[in-house]
């Protein structure tokens, strides 16, 4: 039984003939019950019976030729790879030279043959999109492109931002440092030789095994990122504050599982019980509607406006109450009425109210010799003697904060907190003030 096959036209490029070792000739012969490696034989070693070690006389074979049609029926395999690589040498335009290195066709010839077949040819175009896009396909896990339609952020080197992408490069679609970085090291004096020992040679491939596993844990650790898009946390972050607080916090208990279940099924776990939490709290409100008596929707609307106006009523009595507590101070009656009439206009209050609880608050700090105080204006003096800072830890925490800011072009609070680990009362009024100072700017 006989198959007709197809190889190189270079006879330097085929294995020599198995029986006389000599260069291969179109036609030739190859063994398909034989190999790795392929089983080759010229015309007269085939008719000769030529039979060695497994390889018998009567196996199955291929005749492997190249002189057949493929786009035209004047051109032959053979003279299609031949023009190919003419045009690969001489360069494409240069049919004259093409036309002298194939011996067989004229320039003319080449030039309507090429242009038909290669250039303006839409089934040769198409295929050659379709392998493009097989290619890009198959090596689609090999990089961590940005998952969203939104041009990706691009922080500067070290930046809070880039920090917080674990140093991924959009431009590259990549990561400055790759889970297990060193994991190559085990690789680099390995050399496989000759005159390796059994023993050696199987030590040698259970390191190149165990590094081809490393090599997965850190594909698949990529593969997680990008199935569920965590490159860009803060709008990972800003999509999972959507939820209620309750279901908030199943979302951050039940992350963990995410890399088990997937992200379509993770989404829709998740999902489903931000639904039954919302049907559970409608559920509740129906059943006080019901232990009220109520039957209808139109008096459920007046029960909750008079629900509404007696929480209001209860707040105003809480009020009362608390200027009954303060009214024997008059500093702190004081203070009560400016925050009321703060809350009244419409603005944050901006004083708090004085604890009753006994508690007394620090009294400011002494900088009298401390190191770093000549470096302060008095405006920086005042504020590290009222949170009781001391200078050069306020000179240290500034220079941080100014240094981000001139990287991202402003600042937020949040940043701000994230860079300086203290109390965040301590952080909010160091930042107010260098925002009300001009030293940073709001981002």
């Amino acid at each position: 039984m006989d198959r007709l096959g197809s190889f190189s036209s270079d006879p330097s490029d085929k294995p020599p003939c198995r029986g006389c070792s000599s260069y291969l000739m179109e036609p030739y012969i190859k063994c398909a019950e034989c190999g790795p490696p392929p089983f080759f034989l010229c015309l007269q070693c085939f008719t000769r019976g030529f039979e060695y070690k497994k390889h018998q006389s009567d196996h199955t074979y291929e005749i492997m030729t190249s002189d057949f049609p493929v786009l035209d029926p004047s051109w032959t395999a053979q003279e299609e790879m031949a023009l190919l690589e003419a045009v690969m040498d001489c360069g494409f335009g240069n049919w004259q030279d093409v036309a002298n290195q194939m011996c067989t066709k004229s320039k003319e010839e080449c030039e309507k043959h090429y242009m038909k077949h290669f250039i303006n040819n839409p089934l040769f175009a198409s295929t050659l999109l379709n392998l493009k896009q097989a290619e890009e396909a198959k090596t689609a896990d090999t990089a961590i492109p940005f998952h969203s339609t939104d041009d990706p952020p691009r922080p500067t080197f070290d930046s809070l931002l880039s920090r917080d992408m674990a140093g991924y490069m959009p431009a590259r679609a990549d990561f400055i440092e790759e889970f297990d970085n060193y994991a190559e090291w085990d690789l680099r004096d390995i050399d496989f030789v000759e005159d390796d020992s059994d023993i050696l040679h199987a030590l040698k491939m259970a390191v190149v095994d165990i590094y081809h596993s490393r090599l997965k844990e850190r594909q698949r650790r990529k593969k997680i990122i990008r199935d569920h898009g965590l490159i860009n946390l803060r709008k990972f972050q800003l999509m999972e504050r959507r939820y209620p607080k309750e279901v908030q916090d199943l979302y951050e208990t039940m992350r963990r599982f995410a890399r088990i279940v997937g992200p379509v099924e993770h989404d829709k776990f998740i999902e489903s019980h931000a639904l039954e939490f919302e049907l559970r709290r409608e559920i509740k409100r129906l059943q006080e509607y019901r232990t009220a008596g109520i039957t209808n929707f139109c008096s459920a609307r007046t029960y909750d406006h008079l629900k509404k106006t007696r929480e209001e009523e209860r707040l105003k009595r809480t009020m009362l109450s608390e200027v009954l507590q303060y009214i024997q101070d008059s500093s702190a009656c004081q203070q009560w009425l400016r925050r009321q009439a703060d809350i009244d206009s419409g603005l944050s209050p901006s004083i708090p109210l004085a604890s009753n609880s006994g508690r007394r608050s620090a009294p400011p700090l002494n900088l009298t010799g401390l190191p770093g105080t000549e470096k302060l204006n008095e405006k920086e003096k005042e504020l590290c003697q009222m949170v009781r800072l001391v200078p050069g830890a306020y000179l240290e925490y500034k220079s941080a904060l100014l240094n981000e800011c001139n990287k991202q072009g402003g600042l937020r609070l949040a940043q701000a907190r994230a860079l300086i680990k203290i109390d965040v009362n301590k952080t909010r009024k160091i930042y107010d003030f260098l925002i009300r100072e001009g030293y940073i700017t709001k981002a």
